[in-house]
């Protein structure tokens, strides 16, 4: 279920301005959306844990900006075998440009935290990353990328703000997230549009996108989504390819 956080985020390096407005318009009030967890045990769908996602319009260094904030937790019963409690809270700009990334995880027996502050000058981005390693180790670097990137809750409030109207299926754009320790290129693949059921029992239009990562040389799916085909590109659904299985996710409310 380690997956499960990654996938609330999946990025997009292009950023459309009026997309961002209306994005800034969507979040003038609180925001907050559910998840229930499933994972495939056996053939059987279980229920694993729940997640929740805030939006809210805050303030970082006199600044006013957006925090975003993703809980997730596995279920009792899930608990048992494998236990999962990851915080992360994201600050941003109202053009979404990224200032901070937090992310505190117990998986399992583990425990550590990952840190970015960002710095950015026209098409650079400064990130310092500390990672704080369950064996107490702390290790910080600073790299300067000559190009877009985001954390994994920054990417996922501009693939919100994204304009996918030129789009045809097969459509993929190269998309860079940064972490504690290092920076993931990955890529995003356009699959059509498809109407899925939330487990609310509302019927949505999505778009289908894959999130793809390098393995071996080849490309591989780690997670196809639905986001509504709509401006605020709310995420519906997510089927996780995981090494140890299947995992899907699916709303359960949006307030």
């Amino acid at each position: 279920m380690r997956r499960v956080l990654f996938i609330l985020l999946l990025t997009i390096s292009l950023l459309i301005p009026s997309q961002a407005d209306a994005l800034s318009r969507a979040f003038n009030d609180r925001e907050v959306i559910t998840y229930q967890l499933y994972f495939n045990w056996k053939f059987v769908w279980i229920k694993a844990g729940t997640a929740t996602m805030t939006t809210q319009p805050s303030t970082y260094k006199g600044k006013n900006v957006f925090r975003t904030s993703l809980v997730t937790q596995t279920s009792r019963k899930i608990d048992r075998f494998f236990v999962m409690r990851d915080t992360i809270t994201s600050f941003c700009d109202l053009d979404l440009s990224p200032l901070y990334y937090r992310k505190g995880a117990r998986e399992g027996k583990r425990y550590y935290v990952d840190e970015v502050w960002y710095t950015n000058s026209g098409n650079k981005t400064l990130a310092t990353m500390r990672h704080l390693a369950a064996d107490g180790e702390v290790t910080a670097e600073k790299h300067t990328y000559d190009r877009n990137v985001s954390d994994m809750i920054n990417s996922f409030m501009r693939i919100r703000s994204m304009d996918v109207s030129s789009w045809k299926k097969g459509h993929s754009e190269t998309v860079y997230i940064a972490g504690g320790s290092k920076l993931t290129t990955a890529r995003l693949v356009f699959n059509g549009r498809k109407t899925v059921k939330g487990d609310d029992n509302k019927k949505y239009h999505c778009l289908v996108i894959s999130y793809n990562e390098k393995e071996n040389g080849k490309w591989k799916e780690i997670v196809k989504f639905y986001v509504t085909d709509d401006y605020r590109h709310i995420p519906i659904r997510l089927d996780l390819n995981l090494r140890f299985g299947t995992a899907k996710a699916f709303v359960t409310s949006i307030k």
